[in-house]
């Protein structure tokens, strides 16, 4: 679109100041209602159908408020081409109100230089475009541009340093909590969960306080014994072992004839519950001749070590009677950590005399073991049996 004016009425063309202050309006991207009103009841030629709505919503009797915001809203609904015809026939109106007031003029000079000029790509000229929902359109795009901006060689490195050490940090707590029983026995003595200060015990003395215990000076081992598991089910051997190590409920108790078993915990996932998890993990310092004590009923019985040996969970003749009259047999899993195999330590009745123990008063089982108790379950052993039971 262009215009020929003359160059000293370019800065106080009152079109142009129009323009400019509708720009700044509420509205400022569309012409102002109230102008359009003026504009299609001054019409002298056939009315657009801009300018006819225009004129049918200023004799709808609404206020001026509610004509502004119906105009706005047909406005904003017109196609680009559309919203240039309108402002083209706005221009075209205050271009046919200049007339008269220009042949009124009589100037003594003609204008010293008239020119053709395109009207510039301003906001003033430009009105369905740099309006403020096209500014936001360009901060988003250009958010988004910054977002695809492609990042440095060393930022890659860095990210992708981070995400391995994170994925590092997530695999050690996992597997520290899976396996933390194998981790953490190296670091264990029993001395530091159940008695900070040796074990003397006096040899010729056979009584003892009411706590049934098991004692083994030379590992500093003094642990309570758990008597009244209710069968040798794993469960139950288990939950017993929570409170100290258990005497297997079908063997001989200590003071009777036969074989005594007592099964104790080597190592165990310290998110398990019970203080007893590394009760007998230094069992394997063990020697033949050494001595432990067993305490019952305020009575003390002593055992020398005569074997010690590593045999399969499934050999459950260890459970069994030996070829001695009165003995204790101490088993755990081996290595510490593990169930892969069981340690064995078998001692004789020393004092008293074995020769006044009374008759064995243990039940057999209604069922026959099949495996010798060891550790319970690894949480990962346990995750394992329920996803694939």
């Amino acid at each position: 679109m262009s215009h020929t004016l003359d160059n000293s009425s370019n800065q106080e063309d009152p079109a142009v100041n129009l323009i400019r202050s509708r720009i700044d309006a509420l509205y400022g991207d569309e012409p102002n209602a109230k102008e359009e009103i003026k504009e299609a009841a001054a019409a002298d030629k056939p009315l657009s159908k801009h300018e006819a709505f225009m004129r049918r919503l200023s004799e709808s009797g609404k206020s001026l408020s509610e004509i502004q915001t119906e105009w706005h809203n047909y406005y904003q609904g017109l196609p680009d081409n559309e919203k240039h015809a309108v402002w083209q026939e706005f221009y075209a109106a205050n271009e046919r109100a200049k007339q008269p007031q220009k042949q009124a003029e009589k100037p003594e000079h003609p204008p010293k230089k008239t020119h053709v000029f395109h009207e510039p790509e301003t906001p003033s000229n430009k009105p369905a475009k740099n309006t403020i929902a096209e500014a936001k359109k360009k901060i988003h795009h250009k958010v988004h541009k910054n977002q695809k901006a492609k990042l440095s060689a060393q930022a890659h490195f860095k990210s992708l340093l981070f995400g391995l050490s994170m994925g590092a940090i997530v695999l050690l707590v996992l597997l520290f909590g899976f396996f933390n029983e194998r981790f953490v026995t190296p670091f264990i003595t029993p001395s530091k969960n159940v008695s900070s200060t040796p074990i003397i015990i006096d040899p010729g003395s056979t009584t003892a306080g009411p706590e049934n215990l098991v004692i083994i000076p030379k590992i500093n081992v003094e642990v309570p014994v758990v008597y009244d598991t209710p069968s040798i089910q794993e469960k139950d051997i288990q939950k017993g072992l929570e409170n100290g190590v258990v005497h297997y409920v079908t063997t001989p108790n200590p003071g009777e004839q036969g074989n005594s078993v007592v099964v104790g915990h080597s190592s165990n996932n310290i998110l398990n519950s019970g203080k007893y998890k590394f009760a007998f993990v230094l069992l394997n310092k063990l020697e033949i001749g050494d001595t432990f004590s067993m305490t019952k009923n305020s009575k003390r019985y002593t055992y020398r070590i005569y074997d010690k040996k590593i045999v399969k969970p499934t050999d459950t003749s260890v459970l069994g009677n030996t070829d001695k009259s009165a003995t204790v047999t101490l088993i755990t899993c081996d290595p510490p950590g593990t169930s892969i195999n069981r340690l064995i330590v078998i001692g004789e009745q020393v004092s008293p005399d074995p020769n006044t123990n009374v008759a064995s008063t243990a039940q057999p089982a209604n069922t026959q073991a099949t495996i010798v108790p060891g550790n319970a379950p690894s949480l990962w052993s346990r995750l394992t049996g329920w996803l694939f039971s």
